[in-house]
């Protein structure tokens, strides 16, 4: 009886292992440096374990990791709301890694802000 056990929890730990790997830290970004873009959104995802968009600044593709679905939900903000052409503004830090990527702790869409984070 003992060993149908010992394979159930070892089977849910490396299940659950393969998503805590999946997941990224936040400290590729740098807090230091805020910016600013204000554009339109060429593409979003709205996925697990983060919604994105791409937009289109200063003659650079970027893209924004903006918070998980279920909390863009919580705070008031749906997937038709940043629909490709949608004008908005997100405000967060640059990656230390990658030229243009953003971690985005809000975004303004019809001059309402929402906090992502």
């Amino acid at each position: 009886m003992k060993r149908p056990l010992f394979i159930s929890c070892l089977s849910a730990s490396l299940l659950t292992g393969g998503f805590a790997l999946a997941h990224h830290g936040w400290g590729s970004y740098d807090a230091s440096r805020q910016i600013s873009i204000t554009s339109a959104i060429q593409q979003a995802n709205w996925r697990n374990p983060h919604v994105t968009v791409a937009v289109r600044y200063e003659n650079r593709n970027w893209e924004a990791v903006l918070a998980p679905p279920f909390r863009m939900s919580a705070r008031g903000l749906e997937p038709d709301m940043i629909k490709p052409g949608t004008q908005v503004t997100l405000e967060g830090y640059p990656s230390t890694k990658i030229d243009s990527e953003m971690r985005a702790e809000r975004i303004v869409v019809g001059g309402k802000t929402f906090e992502l984070r």
